[in-house]
């Protein structure tokens, strides 16, 4: 009997361990989760200051980041928020990196602002202590040193040949943030696939003056890259975002296009302005929401976005504040965690610091059609079962 004890036990172990890899690997979910009876909550998380940053950990805590540059955590799903954790003194490099495969976070601070040096912080405890880690980034093609500040949280790649590989937007600032070198700026990438030790920067996006970018994963493993654009050559229109594509992991991008439908901050000054970007864990569905203003002038009218197509069309979009409305960074909850279900947009408002702004899909749902295509049937479907 001991034998074939032994291979029960055996058997049961690598089960169990199978399922705790399973449930530790957080999968895609269904749509399920991110419906029912619509939810909008806001809080205010920090009192003064800027630039925002929200990541969902590993295990599900959600990450606020700020300037200075410190973090708030919510282990409860938003609900509510523990006090300001240090994370390194400096200024906020934006991109912050939770690596999927063991739970690792980056945060990247800069001396001062860009052009300027960089160190990386890196918390293995899902954000509540951070120390310096020693980490190489690379120069591009051209040889120029990427800028961290300021874009939209990193992903891990889950598709594919590069899957595994930690990603996040950056940017190349010229000698300086001047309009005389906006034509020289330009947005990037930097990735890695050794665990944040050493960073390799791709080719720059294929339009410069931009800075301030998102990304997301597509469920065919492409990348999705949209970005600001404070500069265009004469005659050209930047009142609205640009989109780019990698089918190499984020090494290069393609299909340059400018998305007529999601404004890139006030209609009339040109001038762009960050907007956060996530993708919600649903199997073989790109449901993507975007956050940004729509408005005439001014920076106000704080306005949420969906695409049911991987951004190819933005069917609804549903205003959040009248209010003051400036940098802004999304991203979604976790399956199997208490940030399940969630969408977190985290902004700042002038003069009155961060908010966090937490909703699910059935909020957004009930907004207003853009007439840029359609929500498909298969979300209707999914709300009625």
């Amino acid at each position: 009997m001991k034998p074939k004890n032994l291979v029960l036990t055996t058997f049961s172990l690598l089960a169990a361990s199978g399922l705790a890899f399973a449930a530790e690997s957080a999968p895609e979910g269904d749509l399920k989760p991110f419906l029912g009876e619509p939810k909008m909550e806001k809080q205010k998380v920090y009192p003064r200051d800027r630039f925002p940053n929200v990541a969902v950990a590993k295990d599900g805590t959600v990450l606020a980041v700020w300037n200075g540059v410190k973090v708030r955590r919510s282990e409860d799903g938003g609900a509510t928020w523990g006090p300001e954790i240090p994370i390194g003194p400096g200024f906020m490099g934006g991109g912050v990196t939770v690596n999927d495969a063991n739970g690792d976070i980056f945060a990247f601070v800069s001396e001062g602002h860009p052009p300027s040096t960089e160190k990386i912080y890196r918390s293995q405890d899902h954000g509540k202590t951070w120390s310096v880690m020693d980490a190489v980034i690379k120069p591009d093609s051209k040889g120029n040193k990427p800028e961290m500040h300021m874009n939209d949280h990193g992903i891990t790649l889950k598709r594919g040949p590069h899957k595994g590989r930690i990603i996040r937007p950056s940017r190349f600032y010229a000698t300086k943030n001047h309009h005389s070198q906006w034509p020289n700026h330009y947005t990037n990438a930097i990735y890695s696939d050794d665990g944040g030790k050493t960073w390799l920067t791709s080719e720059p996006f294929p339009a410069n003056g931009t800075g301030e970018a998102t990304i997301a994963e597509l469920s065919d493993g492409r990348v999705y890259y949209n970005t600001r654009r404070h500069w265009v050559p004469e005659g050209e229109d930047n009142s609205t975002r640009w989109t780019a594509m990698s089918d190499d992991g984020g090494k290069t991008w393609k299909d340059l296009l400018m998305c007529k439908e999601l404004p890139d901050g006030p209609r009339d000054r040109g001038y762009g302005l960050m907007g956060g970007l996530g993708r919600l864990p649903v199997k073989d569905k790109d449901i993507l929401i975007f956050s940004n203003v729509e408005s005439a002038a001014g920076r106000h009218h704080g306005t949420v976005w969906a695409s049911f197509d991987g951004g190819k069309t933005w069917p609804l979009k549903r205003l959040v504040t009248e209010g003051s409305f400036a940098y802004s960074s999304l991203d979604v909850g976790r399956p199997g965690t208490k940030s399940e279900g969630w969408i977190y947009l985290f902004s700042e408002a002038e003069n009155a610091g961060g908010e966090m702004w937490r909703f699910n899909l059935s909020w957004l749902l009930a907004g207003t059609k853009t007439g840029n295509g359609e929500v498909p049937k298969w979300v209707g479907e999914t709300t009625q079962k």
